[in-house]
């Protein structure tokens, strides 16, 4: 009996095909952004074959966004002049990071989707196959619609509970990842399961999905339900939903069974994922910067969590918050609630839309002996372009209580 992932690539090949295959799959969205599109398009010129894909090729600027160098700024004009070229799509800086705008907009339940960027797994959210790839073999998709692909085995992961007050899905996936380690599920495909993800609102799967492959894994992968349908039709895009299931007597290669009810704030301490621990155990470390935002926490429910804990408060005199909204409409419906003007009052500066300091190529990198606290999806030494600077992960709750006051924090002292 089919996974959801054995299901997807079956219905790409026309045949039906099983985990360990190598199968050549029609793709049906493929993205890239301003870091790694300019290796793919020199791959493609080099190819010297005329594009097939440009209809569902999509390119962002959002690692840099705005540029702070003539380098990539001659990068982004060389994207933008080659997408236009090729009749694919371009978003300009400020339009949103690429995975955020990838659900907002395209990509669809069932599909298969790939991207040159290791976080493309986040579409898996709403019942797309997605994966990260690398520059050439995303560069071979653009040019002929299609790829090779090994059909990977499925973890079931069973959660079941509820989140307690304070605990979010980023505390939910940072648990899975240091129960698994940071190559417990190298090219698999993650399948989650039960009550707790059932009533997971979307925002929160799209935390999940684009984790999973910290511990490994090729694809995290959520079915679809009525809070799919009212996600998409939020976008205005009802039309696009489908059921997306996994057979129930499916097979996988291992189950793991989780319960939310007893879980509680975590971080993931430097300098890898999978070094995770109670916010309890680390509290009291002081942090020169806290950094919400990024793919992975700077959606609208997000920011609303930040606002709730921010409201009446100010952000530590000794302690740099940052914000960036995932998208252009994130940005909106922020500013429309309220919200960003909350986090203004108490001290914290907004980014534009796009990855900011994630990726340590502007906009909050840190200096010698800094540490920050951020929402985004990896701590790696030097990950926000220093490698003298120590890097936590954690929840917007967590980051928000953090900025108040100036050391690591549980949020639910703020919460109750």
């Amino acid at each position: 009996m089919p996974t959801i992932a054995e299901k997807i690539f079956s219905s790409k090949c026309g045949r039906d095909v099983s985990a360990g295959e190598i199968v050549v799959a029609e793709i049906d969205q493929i993205a890239l952004q301003d870091g790694t599109a300019p290796l793919s398009i020199r791959k493609i010129m080099e190819l010297g074959v005329d594009v097939k894909a440009a209809d569902r090729t999509h390119f962002f600027v959002d690692h840099a966004a705005p540029s702070p160098r003539r380098e990539l700024s001659n990068d982004q004009k060389f994207i933008k002049e080659f997408a236009e070229k090729i009749g694919a799509d371009f978003n300009k800086p400020g339009e949103g990071i690429i995975h955020q705008l990838m659900v907002e907009r395209w990509v669809k339940p069932g599909d298969l989707a790939v991207g040159a960027d290791s976080h493309t797994c986040t579409y898996g959210a709403i019942g797309a196959f997605s994966t990260g790839m690398g520059s050439t073999d995303v560069a071979v998709a653009v040019a002929l619609g299609k790829n090779w692909f090994r059909v990977p085995e499925t973890f079931r992961i069973q959660v079941d509970g509820s989140l307690p007050e304070g605990v979010y899905s980023k505390d939910l996936i940072l648990r899975i990842i240091g129960e698994l380690g940071a190559d417990g599920a190298t090219y698999r495909a993650l399948e989650f399961h039960g009550e707790c993800i059932a009533s997971m609102s979307v925002e929160s799967r799209l935390t999940m999905a684009n984790m999973a492959v910290e511990c490994g894994a090729k694809a995290g992968l959520f079915e679809t339900d009525e809070k799919t349908k009212a996600f998409l039709a939020e976008m205005n895009r009802e039309s696009d939903f489908r059921e997306i299931k996994a057979d129930k007597n499916a097979e996988y290669e291992k189950e793991f069974y989780f319960d939310a009810s007893d879980l509680e704030p975590l971080v993931a301490k430097p300098h890898n994922v999978d070094n995770v621990c109670s916010v309890s155990r680390v509290e009291g470390v002081k942090v020169d910067q806290v950094f919400v935002g990024t793919c992975t926490n700077g959606r609208l429910s997000d920011i609303e969590v930040v606002a709730e804990i921010l409201k009446g408060r100010k952000v530590a005199k000794d302690v740099r918050l940052i914000v960036a909204p995932a998208s252009r409409r994130v940005y909106v419906k922020a500013v429309e609630r309220g919200y960003l003007k909350t986090i203004v009052e108490a001290g914290g500066l907004i980014a534009p839309p796009g990855c900011a300091c994630c990726v340590g190529i502007h906009m909050g990198v840190l200096a010698d002996g800094e540490v920050c606290l951020s929402t985004q999806n990896r701590n790696f030494r030097g990950r926000m372009g220093n490698p003298n600077a120590e890097i936590y992960l954690a929840s917007p709750a967590t980051a928000a209580a953090t900025a108040v006051r100036g050391e690591i924090t549980d949020p639910r002292e703020f919460l109750y």
